[in-house]
């Protein structure tokens, strides 16, 4: 199983910065010192350029973030400092999470230990996403006609507003997002599926919930499925809002995968959001959904 990181790109954070930027780091040690995966199934993520990034984000903004020229206004809402680190590492991002589709496509399953940027637009970035990985992989797969009917699932605790924006016109795409109701972003765009859950929802809610939207994805028969896994619905996340426990998470991973698995559909896995305190609690429940992966594929 081919799984792509790009955690050494760095990006120096202010010392008050919400964001665990270490966590990168800590999945990838975890990964391998539990014995989840070999260092032969870990690979470099290579840089996106320009002429790719082209396929989900507008020149101007794409010059704006490469040449730091970008405006405030955006900056803030990104909640990174702008550097040539934060594009670097930004390119880093998309360029691992094409590889990893592709490696899906011959194998069936493949990873990014990072991704999942589901609020980046085609204009500009929030929400700690500064460009939209799934969008730009997805628009690519198009273009070379690699897949026809891609589904995007979307189990982050925070809408994917920026998937939607930037996909839900694009033919034989289903984007569907399941998450807080009351959560980030409180200005939603509409997916062409979307489950809004109460703040504090429950294993079986959630569950009860996920299985509804998998008929969904039943009835549009995806050939590729990219599944966003951020574990911020875990009930010791800063910033979720909800009650799920490690075991609810891994339930929810063994229904996407088991689905994608059995009816031989290729998926990539995207990294997602995770802010639990202690951050240790977030990288284990990452690792969760590649210990899930390894039991169902058996690689």
């Amino acid at each position: 199983m081919d799984v792509f990181f790009s955690d050494h790109y760095t990006l120096e954070l202010p010392a008050n910065s919400r964001f665990p930027m270490k966590k990168y780091r800590m999945l990838r040690d975890y990964l391998l010192s539990e014995g989840i995966l070999e260092k032969e199934e870990l690979k470099s993520s290579p840089l996106a350029s320009v002429e790719l990034l082209r396929l989900a984000h507008t020149d101007e903004y794409i010059e704006a973030m490469r040449t730091g020229s970008v405006g405030i206004e955006i900056i803030k809402r990104i909640g990174f400092p702008w550097s040539t680190s934060l594009y670097e590492r930004s390119c880093a991002t998309v360029g691992g999470a094409l590889e990893a589709a592709q490696s899906a496509l011959r194998n069936g399953i493949a990873g990014n230990l990072a991704g999942g940027t589901h609020h980046a637009h085609a204009d500009r970035g929030e929400g700690y996403c500064v460009f939209n990985d799934i969008a730009v992989a997805t628009r690519y797969f198009h273009l070379h006609k690699l897949a026809r009917r891609i589904a995007i699932i979307d189990l982050d605790v925070h809408q994917g507003n920026g998937n939607s924006s930037i996909l839900r016109d694009d033919e034989d795409v289903f984007v569907f997002s399941m998450h807080g109701e009351k959560n980030y972003p409180f200005k939603k765009v509409p997916s062409h599926l979307d489950i809004a859950l109460p703040d504090g929802a429950t294993d079986d809610q959630f569950l009860e919930r996920l299985n509804d939207g998998m008929s969904e994805i039943a009835n549009f028969e995806p050939d590729f499925i990219f599944y966003q896994m951020g574990v911020d619905p875990l009930k010791e996340d800063t910033l979720g809002k909800m009650n799920l426990s490690f075991e609810g998470l891994m339930e929810r991973d063994r229904i996407v995968l088991s689905f994608a698995q059995s009816r031989q559909i290729p998926v990539s896995l995207a990294l997602g959001g995770g802010y639990a305190k202690p951050i240790e609690l977030s990288v284990r429940a990452y690792a969760n959904t590649y210990r899930v992966a390894k039991e169902i594929y058996g690689v």
